[in-house]
This record gives C-alpha cells, structure tokens and sequence, in this order.
C-alpha cells in the first residue's frame, strides 16, 4: 500500500464556532482518534490539539483536534487509490488511515476528516480497489461485463494491504457471477457479505437473440 504524506496543524479551540471559522478560511477540521480503547488512568494528553474522551466502564481513547488545508488531501481524498497516511502533528509522526469523511450534500466539497492510528502488529478494516483481469467467456459471447463492486472491505495488518484486489474474470460466463465468497487472497480476510456479486457478465439483447435462435435449430 502506497504511503502519503500529511501535515496537520493542532487546534485548541473546538466547537461549532471554531470549525465554522476552519472552513471559512478554506480549510478542514480533522480528527486523529488514537490506539483501541485504554484504561482510562492510562490515557493522557500531553499535546497540543490531544484530548481524553471518556467512554465509560473505565475505557477511554486520546484523540487529536487538528487542520488540514483543502489543497493537502486532495491527492488523498479524490483517488481511487487507497493510502497509508503518514500524518505529522506536533512534530510527530504517526501512521493512520482514514476513518470516515462528510462532505457537504449540495457542493461536495469536505466538511470533516477523521483518521485512525494504526500500528504494525494489529489488524486494519480498509476498503481496497478492485481490478478485473482477462477477457471473459461470457462477453466473448455477446454479453456485457459489469463491475459490481468498485472495492472490497478486507481485515488484514497494514503490511499486507495490496493496492489493489485484482479478480481473474476469464471463466466468466454469459449470465454468470463472481461473489465474495469464491474470492480468496494471501494475508487478508474479506469482510464483505460472501454472497455480495463482485462481477457480472449480464445478457444483452443480442445475446438473448442469439440464444433463443440456437435453442430453436
């Protein structure tokens, strides 16, 4: 998986007020939520922009308030690629993925970007590019290729995450699918319902035609 660079400027000042402010000056309020949750005697913010965020039974989380300039993440936001983030805050660097990201309903630009810290030993859920690979039997007899799903949920640690998930289609019938549940790939769990339809080759009228013409000689 490709890593990209990011730098984050830490916010002290939080709420409505304050993010209206952000992207009044163009730019994007982000939040880095930090390790599994931890006891809550262990959790500490020593940085600016880390706060504690208690989430009751003794567990609680660090998390970081901080800006990013729309210009930044544009190489990380408007891909089809997925990345591993390498975010410097405070001077620190720290591994992350993206968590989740709101845009605005009418203009689409982004409103807010969280972020996960991830580390080496513990496994990610992160959505992967699909690539189909080969020509399939299906449309070779008229129909027509449909890719179903554009990514795949998978679960694996960050090393093993591939830039792509590519899906040999070349046996493919006319009429026939790819599901979840026949894919199968080193080093990563597909999280995705086994019976969700990956690929298709669907009939077309043509193909019908042509099927009903050889049932009839």
């Amino acid at each position: 998986m490709k890593t990209f660079q990011l730098e984050g400027t830490p916010r002290t000042e939080v709420g409505k007020k304050a993010v209206k402010a952000i992207r009044k000056e163009g730019n994007i309020p982000a939040v880095l939520y930090g390790s599994e949750p931890i006891a809550l005697s262990e959790a500490k913010a020593l940085n600016a922009g880390e706060k504690v965020v208690d989430l009751g039974d003794n567990k609680a989380v660090v998390v970081t308030d901080f800006v990013v300039t729309q210009e930044s993440v544009r190489g990380l936001v408007y891909t089809p690629e997925v990345f591993l983030v390498e975010l410097t805050l405070n001077g620190k660097q720290t591994m992350a993925i993206i968590k989740d990201i709101q845009f605005h309903p009418v203009t689409d630009a982004i409103l807010h970007i969280d972020f996960q810290q991830i580390f080496p030993e513990k496994p990610i859920v992160i959505e992967v590019p699909v690539a189909l690979e080969g020509h399939a039997e299906g449309v070779k007899a008229g129909g027509k290729l449909s890719l179903e799903m554009r990514k795949l949920k998978v679960r694996a640690l960050y090393k093993d995450v591939p830039e792509k998930l590519t899906v040999n289609i070349t046996d493919l019938g006319l009429g026939k699918t790819i599901q979840v549940g026949a894919l199968n790939f080193d080093n990563l769990e597909l999280v995705n319902a086994k019976n969700a339809v990956v690929a298709a080759v669907k009939l077309t009228r043509a193909a019908r035609g042509a099927m009903a013409a050889n049932a009839n000689k």
